[in-house]
């Protein structure tokens, strides 16, 4: 989680300084989640696969948010 948290203040501050477009990071995390769904996992994996898709999601809407309040 720490690790997540890491890059999820890594991206946002990369759209806002304007190092990555929106598209740009909504892109890399896209493809992080198609990665997870990919994997062949089973049991208890299976649910960790699942939160780690929900907390890309969940990073993507914030990666919006960011791009629209540097736009103004």
């Amino acid at each position: 989680m720490a690790a997540l948290s890491i890059c999820e203040s890594l991206v946002i501050a990369m759209v806002e300084k304007g190092l990555l477009t929106v598209e740009e990071a909504r892109g890399v995390l896209e493809d992080a989640a198609a990665a997870h769904l990919r994997q062949e996992t089973a049991g208890l994996a299976d649910g960790y696969q699942q939160s780690a898709v929900r907390a890309i999601e969940r990073l993507v809407l914030q990666v919006d948010a960011a791009g629209q309040s540097s736009r103004r």
